[in-house]
């Protein structure tokens, strides 16, 4: 191994976007880049937890033969449930794929990272069944029903630690990286995907359009004003005397985009916030708007985009470290 390489990887929540952990992998490997830990929250605890197991490979090869009608399938409709989606079909190619596998026989160091709904704090699985662990780590609250794990209620480790660095500082790396799959949108929040919506024809969401708030007399709030000494994230509204009514939707906005976006700017602020506490040495974002929640027909799409990133990020890193190692001589 080529001094330097050794790398601790810590891969963040997000969802159908989590496929991109799989081509950050894939680049990080290809370029002789040795994974020494990895931490997980949500999809990166899964993804983790397959690359420590061996079982990556497989499971990347059945994702990409998922089509729309198969995530539909796979996914268990909870009607009086906790969550809306059981998740014990996907689960259980999982459970196949690792088997009894524990986390301390793993050749790799792992932490899947997940949160105890009662005490309201992060917990962090090192140890015992891997399949367990990332049943709790992907508990997304209101999409997948939680689990019970020695008298916890646990649900996704991205609501406390959404790119869990914390849990890879400790590693005896060269490298630390880390993904985030909550960065900064690229399209309007109302943009009409091309691309099949499972989420809203599963839980049966009903489109609010244009015609249906039409004649509705409420006040509208106008484009917000800075406000001198606030910071550039503080903003207040005109006065109330100032305004008219309430402007249409964007176009395609629905319940689960609202549930999307409320969970991306708390956890957008939380990642910040994080890792400003514990920066990596390299940062790999993903822009939040790449898919949607459960478009896990999206693999190849993801994927690409994850070894995409993944190089751009390596390219500057090692660029600038170049650039470091001349100077200095």
């Amino acid at each position: 191994m080529t001094p330097g390489k050794r790398v601790a990887l810590a891969l963040g929540s997000g969802g159908a976007r989590g496929y991109a952990h799989i081509g950050v992998i894939g680049v990080l490997e290809e370029r002789g880049y040795e994974i020494v830990d990895v931490a997980g929250s949500s999809m990166g605890a899964l993804v983790g937890g397959l690359h420590a197991a061996g079982t990556l490979a497989p499971f990347t090869a059945w994702a990409r033969t998922l089509s729309q009608r198969d995530i539909l399938r796979l996914m268990d409709l909870s009607i009086t449930g906790p969550g809306a989606i059981n998740g014990d079909k996907i689960l259980a190619r999982v459970s196949e794929l690792l088997g009894t596998a524990l986390i301390e026989d793993l050749a790799i160091p792992y932490t899947a990272v997940a949160t105890d709904l009662l005490a309201r704090k992060e917990v962090w699985f090192q140890q015992g069944r891997l399949d367990a662990a990332i049943r709790a780590s992907i508990a997304l609250p209101g999409f997948f029903t939680p689990v019970m794990i020695g008298g916890r209620l646990l649900a996704d480790g991205g609501m406390m630690n959404p790119v869990p660095v914390t849990a890879i500082t400790a590693a005896r790396a060269d490298l630390t990286v880390a993904v985030s799959l909550g960065g900064e949108r690229t399209r309007s929040p109302g943009h009409e995907y091309a691309a099949f919506r499972p989420a809203e024809e599963l839980l049966g969401l009903v489109r609010r359009t244009v015609d249906q708030v039409r004649g509705i007399e409420t006040p509208r709030i106008q484009a917000v004003h800075r406000v001198p000494g606030h910071g550039a994230s503080a903003a207040v509204a005109p006065p109330l005397g100032s305004v008219d009514l309430v402007e249409a939707f964007p176009p395609g906005l629905r319940t689960v985009d609202v549930m999307n976006l409320s969970l991306e700017a708390t956890q957008s602020i939380l990642t910040r916030y994080r890792l400003s506490g514990n920066p990596p040495d390299v940062l790999v974002t993903v822009p939040s708007d790449a898919c949607r929640t459960l478009d896990f027909h999206l693999a190849d799409e993801m994927i690409q985009l994850g070894r995409d990133l993944t190089i751009d990020a390596l390219d500057a890193h090692e660029a600038h470290e170049a650039t470091a190692a001349h100077r200095a001589r």
